[in-house]
């Protein structure tokens, strides 16, 4: 029975309560990826670390929840042990993982994580990946103490501070009849912004037009967004009516405004402060009643110093202005935003109930190692590469139970990793950063499942007990390996051999290491760290 995955309901839901603090920095852990999908996005504040306590994770406690619900769940996987992780202080800003002989097995920059490990403040600052048992990844990260019970998605995805000011700077601004400018990256979700405000405003019963005006021919601009009168130019053989026109009574969103060329820029200008446009070849302006709402990604700043775009219209749009954040900033949403874009392709698909299942699945539908991988990535193209990415990994998977990534695409996820800050030095289990070794393809080649006893063996000791080159024998991850050794009938591991079994080889091997592995065929890494817990390697 132990074989079989299934969602461990001992521990039922328990109400949480809110603390009503001021928000302050605190570490916490968010759910990247877990058996039960719709899991992803729920978080557990660490507050007693930060004010020099320490709190213990496991199978059946604390909660996790949703920030801002009242509910939670322990993480409530038998795949994970009751024994407890432990999270401490270690210092002002830094926290320290204790994980526990015999306890679940916890990954960290691709390594197993013995003894334990600090973390500091620059890596919590940039999010660390935990793999929990092959089974969940969770997000190591600091993130705010406290926030409302509830508060309204306004149609967007995500938990993390970056996402509430955004939320709360709009309901800040919907009602206000005053221009708006977003700034962002490309494909960090300014329209989706654009049209929340909309939505939330007077207007909302009112056309939201949504142009891009990187996308519109310089010497069409003009008359696409105010007008033109029929042989205004060549090819204007009717009226145009303009989009400023078509927004009439509602709200036009004007994409990429940066790109807009000078003469355009007086135009707008001029729109703003007047209420009237003058379609091209016209002689009479033309009032009409917008909002305007504008985004870009540009430096405007630094083109105003260029002379290439006009200060007063910077000083006009820029009414309120709204900051959305990278998907980098925003690491903590990743798992939530994944399942949110999966959920939707599925759909489309006709196949959404294969997630109702997944935790009854025996390979979790998202593999862990694929979602560390998505939490590293470096997203250049932000939230709209990532749901890009997440319908390639949904296509990949069908007939396979979960999001799978073809070998062209883990190419891709590899490339862009993002820099990790080195881990702060001294700790057990500890590298720095420069010495990882080469990272596992995303998901497995095999299925761990299909893995015999027999066949898990005899690859351990063809690669004299060498786990990386046993994972790649057999085609399944490092992690994998781990696993299905826990569960083997037929072997041990470092960790079951008596002291004086130890010892007793280490005298007649002469300390050799090798020979040591190869007579206890336990795993070399293990083997040496009891050799050092025992002070064997001193004599």
């Amino acid at each position: 029975m132990k074989d079989k995955p299934f969602i461990d309901i001992s521990t039922a839901a328990t109400p949480r309560r809110e603390r009503e603090v001021a928000a302050r920095p605190v570490p916490a852990l968010t759910l990247i990826a877990h058996p039960t999908p719709h899991r992803a996005g729920e978080r557990l504040l660490l507050e007693e670390v930060a004010t020099g306590g320490s709190v213990l994770v496991s199978r059946v406690g604390p909660d996790f929840a949703l920030p801002g619900a009242t509910l939670g769940m322990p993480l409530a996987d038998t795949f994970l042990s009751r024994k407890p992780l432990v999270f401490e202080s270690a210092g002002p800003g830094r926290v320290r993982l204790r994980v526990q002989e015999g306890g679940t097995q916890v990954w960290v920059e691709d390594e197993p994580l013995a003894g334990a490990r600090e973390f500091g403040p620059e890596e919590l600052a940039v999010g660390v990946p935990l793999v929990l048992a092959e089974r969940v990844v969770l997000l190591l990260h600091q993130t705010l103490s406290s926030e409302p019970v509830a508060q309204d998605s306004l149609g967007m995805v995500g938990h993390g501070p970056g996402m509430r000011r955004v939320r709360e700077e709009i309901s800040r601004v919907a009602d206000l009849n005053v221009p708006v400018l977003i700034r962002g990256e490309t494909g960090s979700g300014k329209e989706l912004v654009a049209r929340a405000i909309h939505q939330h405003s007077a207007r909302r019963a009112k056309p939201f037009v949504s142009v891009n005006l990187g996308a519109i021919p310089k010497e069409l601009a003009a008359a696409e967004l105010f007008g033109a009168r029929r042989g205004a130019y060549t090819g204007a053989t009717q009226d145009r009516e303009g989009f400023f026109r078509a927004a009439h009574g509602g709200t036009l969103f004007l994409d990429e405004v940066g790109e807009a060329q000078p003469e355009v820029q007086v135009m707008l200008l001029r729109a703003l402060e007047t209420g009237e446009v003058y379609p091209v070849g016209g002689h009479a302006p033309v009032a009409v009643n917008v909002r305007l709402i504008t985004a870009t990604d540009a430096d405007l700043e630094a083109r105003i110093r260029q002379g290439s775009f006009k200060a007063p219209l910077l000083h006009r749009l820029a009414g309120f202005e709204v900051q959305v954040p990278s998907l980098r900033e925003r690491r903590e949403d990743i798992g939530v935003l994944v399942y949110h874009f999966a959920r939707q392709e599925m759909e489309s698909l006709g196949e959404a109930h294969l997630l109702e299942s997944a935790a009854a699945q025996t390979e979790p539908w998202l593999p862990s190692a694929l979602a560390v991988r998505l939490v590293r990535f470096s997203w250049p193209g932000n939230v709209r590469q990532l749901r890009n990415l997440t319908r390639q990994l949904v296509i990949g998977g069908r007939g396979q139970g979960g999001l799978r990534a073809s070998p062209r695409l883990e190419q891709e996820l590899d490339s862009s990793a993002s820099s990790r800050p080195a881990p702060p030095g001294g700790s057990e289990g500890t590298r720095p950063a420069a010495e990882s070794t080469p990272r596992e393809p995303v998901g497995s080649r095999r299925k761990p499942s299909d893995v015999t006893d027999v066949e898990l063996v005899e690859a351990l000791r063809a690669s004299a007990w060498d786990i990386k080159g046993a994972a790649e024998r057999l085609g399944i991850t490092r992690p994998s390996l781990y696993m299905l050794i826990d569960k083997s009938p037929s072997l041990r591991t470092a960790g079951d051999l008596s002291v004086e079994e130890i010892s007793t080889c280490f005298r007649e091997c002469g300390g050799d290491l090798d020979a040591m592995v190869r007579r206890l065929e336990v795993s070399k890494r293990g083997l040496q760290r009891r050799i050092r817990e025992l002070g064997l390697d001193g004599d």
